[in-house]
């Protein structure tokens, strides 16, 4: 079927995880960033026409879920999901409700506070019942960073590391960091492993 003729995905599946699409905005213009080069991954169209509300994003979950015993969900499609900060809330409590033993991960580029001014981002994603984030720290210096990752704000980089701190104390937290020739991994892996957290490249 060719992507004309389908819908884009709210809800989709890698292996034993479910994803949720809530966006494609973001607040960088990664220069490796798949939505670059097509509009979906496997069978799925990720490209939105309009953004799902929280209730939207549930009413599919509540088709998908009772399919198999999945491991996770994961806040990750073509957009950075904590520009829908309040949209991550509510769904992540509706899983936990109907759901308490599904384990909830957010990916993000760890700019959150940026795009929230004025609230306690890891705080809330925590009460809401968030067990994980993934965060694309990308780059072993902020010089680097921009360069690859073109963000919209000046201060990303240390916003980021920020984040990444806060993270920490009260949730799994992960760093990861694409394989470009920009990024020297073995010196973002080091960066992570002094912050105290895992590190994945991806």
């Amino acid at each position: 079927m060719s992507s004309f003729n389908k819908k884009p995905s709210i809800v989709y599946w890698l292996g034993n995880s479910v994803y949720l699409n809530i966006t494609n905005r973001c607040s960088n213009r990664c220069c490796f960033c798949v939505r670059q080069f097509k509009d979906g991954l496997n069978e799925f169209i990720l490209n939105l026409q309009k953004e799902p509300s929280a209730t939207e994003v549930t009413e599919e979950l509540a088709k998908v879920l009772p399919r198999k015993n999945w491991d996770e969900v994961v806040f990750c499609g073509f957009g950075e999901p904590l520009q829908r900060l309040d949209v991550v809330l509510k769904v992540t409590k509706w899983i936990k409700k109907n759901h308490p033993t599904t384990t909830v991960r957010v990916n993000t580029n760890g700019q959150g506070y940026l795009l929230n001014k004025g609230r306690d981002v890891i705080s809330e994603l925590k009460a809401a019942g968030v067990d994980k984030v993934n965060v694309s720290l990308n780059a072993q210096d902020k010089q680097t960073y921009n360069k690859i990752c073109k963000p919209v704000f000046d201060d990303a980089y240390e916003s980021i590391l920020e984040f990444i701190e806060k993270a920490k104390k009260v949730m799994e937290t992960e760093a990861t960091a694409v394989t470009v020739p920009e990024v020297d991994l073995a010196k973002v892996k080091e960066l992570a492993k002094t912050m105290g957290v895992k590190f994945r490249a991806r």
